[in-house]
């Protein structure tokens, strides 16, 4: 277990006990912590069973208080700040959350950080492959997989590679990345950012005290990441890596004809045609492990090791996660997929698609994906966002009202098997979030993987 130092015998206060404030109250009470506890969940708080000590933060003295821990799920500033955190900044308690306590308890280990609206969790679990394939200790965490307060220790010799979301980067105060990654920034968790202005500065925060010797890896195929790579130029100590799918790049990696071109130390040279990773198809994908080998490659492997690795990757689950072949028809798990970005990446990647999509809906909904509607062949429908998708797609393809998952599914597999297009795929991609009928996307895309395994025809995994 890793043991939170420097509030031995100070209280501490933490606010949400999901999973990584869980892991949070163990490492600070490990540690010699004072520590209370909260959610706002009655249903949360009752199934803890006593195990955690429980203060309700409209009854706390701040004064008296060392840290405010809190979950990056709960609001510190958009809409509005919950009240405790405005009785926290009253009496002048420090806000962090669970990373930079991390980076508090094992300062020795190097940390490489990944952010980016999309591409980020499959970016975070190449690097860590590519990693652990060369024989480096390694651990993964953050946005992605066990809370970091849930990692092993790791001393020098290790290496702790972190999914970073924009609104853990918010409570990161001292924590520096020897290597960070910027993948893209396209729109999104404006509701809890006020505005794009506010969302790119959180998004920025991933460079935030790099001192000389350290890497920024920018992706510079949208105009606001090039900006930043730009203003790092000028202002910033770290080494500034630039990426691109889209175009030749000096002391960077870019993608060139599919081939992956390195051109860190000057001669842009090809080393891997990246047809030789099938479970990273797409051109996001492409970046994807653009970044990840400018990563490694700066971590000090060789492009060999970095190669063997990507080569290997077994892919992300819920990331066009290939599920199973039934009669000849694939069944494309993409419930990552939680934006009409995101979902753009995978309907680009395939050519006859019975595309499952909806749920909850994002601003802007799908209107964004109209140039990739000839790809499909049906829509099935599902969720809160029945009626806004069926009304962009009203005219332009055909669609099903089909309510929930298990009924899309069903219905998805009956047309692809009776229709007998060549390449097909049934692909769930829903371009929403997923809180209007589960809990995470990961549930949802467990039930589309139960689902298509329960159906008829003969199965090829």
């Amino acid at each position: 277990m890793i043991a939170v130092p420097g509030f031995e015998g100070r209280r501490v206060v933490v606010l949400g006990l999901a999973r990584s404030g869980r892991a949070a109250v163990a490492a600070l009470a490990a540690g010699g912590a004072q520590v209370l506890a909260w959610d706002d969940s009655d249903k949360t708080r009752a199934a803890l069973g006593g195990e955690i000590p429980l203060g309700d933060p409209a009854q706390i003295d701040w004064r008296h208080v060392a840290a405010l821990v809190l979950s990056p799920g709960i609001p510190h500033s958009f809409p509005q700040p919950h009240p405790a955190v405005t009785a926290a900044r009253a009496a002048g308690v420090p806000i962090i959350g669970d990373i930079e306590l991390l980076g508090r308890a094992q300062p020795e280990a190097r940390y490489i950080g990944i952010t980016g609206t999309n591409g980020k969790s499959t970016t975070t679990a190449l690097i860590s492959h590519i990693l652990a394939t060369a024989g480096e200790s390694v651990e993964i965490g953050g946005n992605l997989g066990p809370p970091a307060l849930g990692l092993k220790p790791l001393d020098a010799d290790g290496t702790y590679v972190l999914e970073m979301s924009s609104f853990q980067l918010e409570l990161v105060d001292t924590l520096a990345f020897e290597i960070a990654v910027l993948l893209n920034i396209t729109p999104d968790h404006l509701d809890r950012h006020g505005d794009m202005a506010g969302y790119v500065t959180a998004k920025k925060r991933i460079f935030a005290r790099q001192a000389k010797g350290a890497s920024a890896i920018v992706g510079v195929d949208d105009a606001i990441c090039r900006d930043i790579a730009e203003q790092l130029r000028r202002d910033g100590a770290a080494r500034v890596v630039p990426i691109s799918i889209a175009d030749r790049v000096t002391e960077g990696v870019y993608v060139e004809d599919g081939w992956l071109i390195d051109a860190l130390d000057g001669a842009p040279i090809r080393v891997f045609d990246l047809a030789e990773a099938p479970r990273l198809p797409g051109s996001h994908n492409a970046q994807n492990a653009a970044a990840a080998y400018a990563v490694v490659r700066r971590a000090g492997l060789s492009p060999d090791a970095a190669i063997a690795g990507i080569r290997t990757f077994p892919g992300l689950a819920h990331r066009q996660e290939l599920v199973d072949t039934i009669d000849g028809v694939r069944y494309i798990n993409d419930s990552k997929a939680t934006n009409a970005d995101a979902t753009e990446k995978a309907l680009a990647c395939y050519e006859a698609i019975y595309w499952i999509a909806g749920g909850l809906p994002k601003a802007g909904g799908i209107t964004s994906l109209a140039p990739y509607f000839t790809r499909l062949r049906h829509a099935f429908l599902i969720g809160n966002a029945t009626g806004e998708f069926a009304a962009t797609l009203d005219g332009q393809i055909s669609y099903s009202r089909c309510g929930d998952l298990a009924t899309a599914v069903a219905a998805a597999s009956d047309r692809a098997r009776v229709e007998h297009a060549p390449n097909a795929v049934v692909l769930l991609s829903p371009a929403c979030a997923s809180y209007d009928q589960f809990p995470n996307f990961e549930v949802r895309g467990d039930t589309f993987r139960t689902l298509v395994s329960g159906l008829p025809g003969a199965h090829v995994r």
